[in-house]
């Protein structure tokens, strides 16, 4: 049916298709052609200047085609050899031209009409092949992006992932269509874009630095750039995904190394003290190996002042001051997935692998605590554990918290050598013997603890390395949650 139905329209295509010059001289012919045979017949033949007239309707405009319907109703009636009277000779005129007029301008219209379809038919398939080519590009750019790229439906089930998506969650290629992006990265599971949803109004694009999890457990800290869009069926949303661990580490590691220099800074002040009251004491000791006596001598009583003051300014501790500000009720469970971030990717680039145990309960209250510091010093602790971990053939950290009356306490333990008896006395003083650098890890570890009240000590009695970490419980000031420096925990 349907190709019956395009057979007439197919004819006028091909009659768009020629040009101009070549249908106006076959009119002129036609033209010419049914002239002579109309002089030379009885009959008049004017019926047939219809056939050049629908040539001419298909390439000229309409006022050259109702000329050439005029140049046809005169031919018709030139040679026309009927006798009329004038009246009907009129009416008969009148009529051929209406039909030559009629058939021309239908001609042009059906033409036109045709040129139009085709036209847009053309630009259809330009499009279509532009869309075609646009997605090929999207899909090639898509399926070899190094990044995760993921699209989920209102719901929060996943639509599409490539192959980044699935390496980056762990997860076997061409598994993840299906399940719910919640598994993986919770947040994006709670991002309102659904269009029943009262709260959403418009489409919106934005980004978020938020918690990771694969498909073996492992965390990771995840950039996530996401936007939404309407379909047919519904909006929907399409995010990229970034692995932002190796940043949270270079930027930890870069904050540890910037305090341990500012600290190095101040012990070389007081290490300069050290040596000028030192310089000081040999000069006296000079005046008194001069002197036979020294019962009431005034350098020996110096001597006894300076060594005195030496005494104190050894004994001095450097105690940083808190940022009283920065001290506030830290969540200890956001931290600690935080520190496993950090380590996990660590402990990687380093081909260390370690078997990790967390043994961190729900329902944590929160701690006084400057987050930045306590996070510092649970990855010098964790760092010091790997440490002792190259040469060990078990290789494990475990880290687990308990919380009791007013105090929450975080162990570190490796199952490295541990440390001699002897190299635990002074502990936490800088400058140990054999201890990496300057041996100020320790040491600052624990004067930061001590800046807002917690504390830092090692559990000889567990087998290998342990270190606790004792943190005072928050309770929070009239509600506010905030750090008072006159409330009876900060002392």
């Amino acid at each position: 049916m349907f190709g019956r139905a395009r057979a007439p329209f197919r004819g006028w295509t091909v009659l768009a298709s020629a040009s101009t010059p070549h249908f106006l001289i076959a009119a002129g012919l036609l033209f010419a052609i049914i002239a002579a045979i109309d002089a030379r017949t009885a009959p008049s033949f004017g019926l047939l200047y219809l056939f050049p007239i629908i040539l001419v309707g298909t390439v000229l405009p309409r006022w050259q085609v109702v000329l050439t319907a005029l140049l046809g109703t005169w031919l018709t009636a030139l040679f026309n050899r009927l006798p009329l009277e004038p009246a009907a000779a009129w009416a008969q005129d009148a009529l051929v031209f209406t039909a030559l007029a009629g058939t021309g301008l239908v001609a042009y219209e059906l033409t036109r009409s045709r040129r139009r379809e085709v036209q847009h038919r053309e630009e259809i398939e330009r499009e279509a092949a532009a869309r075609r080519e646009a997605q090929e590009q999207l899909t090639f750019l898509v399926s070899t992006s190094p990044a995760a790229i993921v699209t989920m439906s209102a719901d929060g089930r996943l639509l599409l992932a490539n192959a980044a998506a699935h390496r980056l969650l762990g997860v076997g290629e061409g598994q993840l269509t299906g399940r719910q992006i919640g598994r993986y990265i919770p947040a994006l599971a709670h991002v309102p874009f659904d269009q029943t949803d009262e709260r959403v109004s418009r489409t919106f694009q934005t980004d978020m630095q938020c918690r990771g999890e694969r498909e073996d457990g492992s965390v990771f800290l995840a950039n996530v750039f996401f936007s939404t869009y309407d379909t047919a069926k519904g909006r929907r949303l399409a995010a990229l995904i970034t692995d932002a661990s190796a940043e949270l580490l270079e930027r930890e590691e870069s904050n540890l190394e910037e305090l341990l220099a500012g600290s190095r800074i101040l012990v070389a002040a007081v290490s300069h003290e050290v040596r000028n009251l030192c310089g000081a004491m040999a000069i006296i000791y000079e005046n008194l190996a001069r002197k036979n006596h020294f019962a009431g001598d005034k350098d020996f009583e110096g001597l006894g002042a300076l060594v005195d003051a030496l005494t104190r300014i050894a004994s001095l501790q450097l105690k940083p001051s808190a940022d009283v500000s920065r001290v506030t009720g830290v969540d200890l469970v956001d931290t600690l997935n935080d520190l496993r971030i950090v380590l996990d990717r660590y402990c990687e680039e380093a081909g260390i692998s370690i078997d990790w145990r967390w043994d961190v309960p729900d329902g944590l209250p929160a701690v006084w605590a400057d987050r930045r510091h306590l996070l510092q010093v649970l990855l010098n602790l964790a760092k010091n554990s790997r440490r002792a971990l190259a040469q060990s053939t078990a290789k494990k950290i475990t880290i687990s918290v308990s919380a009791q009356p007013g105090t929450v306490s975080i162990r570190v333990t490796d199952s490295g050598p541990g440390l001699a008896s002897a190299s635990t006395h002074n502990l936490f003083q800088p400058f140990q013997k054999g201890a990496a650098a300057t041996g100020l890890g320790l040491y600052l570890s624990r004067a930061l603890l001590r800046a807002f009240h917690g504390d830092l000590r090692y559990d000889p009695t567990v087998r290998g390395c342990s270190f606790v970490i004792e943190l005072a419980v928050a309770e929070s000031q009239e509600g506010t949650g905030t750090y008072d420096a006159h409330s009876p925990i900060a002392g």
